[in-house]
């Protein structure tokens, strides 16, 4: 049993999420089955291995210095302008579903809720771009 109840800790902290972000990157580089999700980014991975590091350990419960230095910022807002589709975010979430997976340090109770929580957020990613594009499409129809 966990003597803390955040999820932050129930995955064992800031390096374990580390751990799982470049684990799931090195997936999106290196597998092609993720090939279009891996097109939607530059080259170098870094940055973003960094921010999805700092956002999932202020998701978890852990330090939230993703949000403090993204005031007023949601994770869907700062995916807004990316043209997320059902493929791509399919992609996402089985490349971080392996990644949550390949620790073995997760209790897999908490690597499901993860993963399924995560799962909901790529599925809303799609949905969001692809009502953006509607709105988009219509407005030039109508115009």
């Amino acid at each position: 049993m966990y003597e803390s109840s955040l999820p932050f800790d129930r995955v064992g902290g800031e390096e374990s999420v580390r751990a799982i972000v470049d684990r799931f990157y090195d997936l999106v580089e290196q597998d092609p089955a993720y090939a279009a999700l891996h097109a939607m980014h530059q080259p170098d991975l870094t940055a973003l291995r960094h921010s999805l590091t700092r956002f999932l350990v202020a998701w978890l419960g852990g330090p939230r210095d993703w949000f403090e230095a993204r005031p007023g910022m949601c994770i869907m807002g700062f995916h807004r302008q990316l043209a997320v589709t059902a493929q791509t975010a399919a992609q996402w979430a089985h490349a971080m579903d392996r990644a949550i997976a390949a620790d073995p340090g997760i209790e897999p109770e908490t690597a499901r809720q993860m993963s399924e929580a995560l799962h909901r957020m790529c599925r809303a990613m799609a949905v969001q771009a692809r009502t953006a594009a509607e709105a988009a499409a219509t407005a030039a129809a109508a115009g």
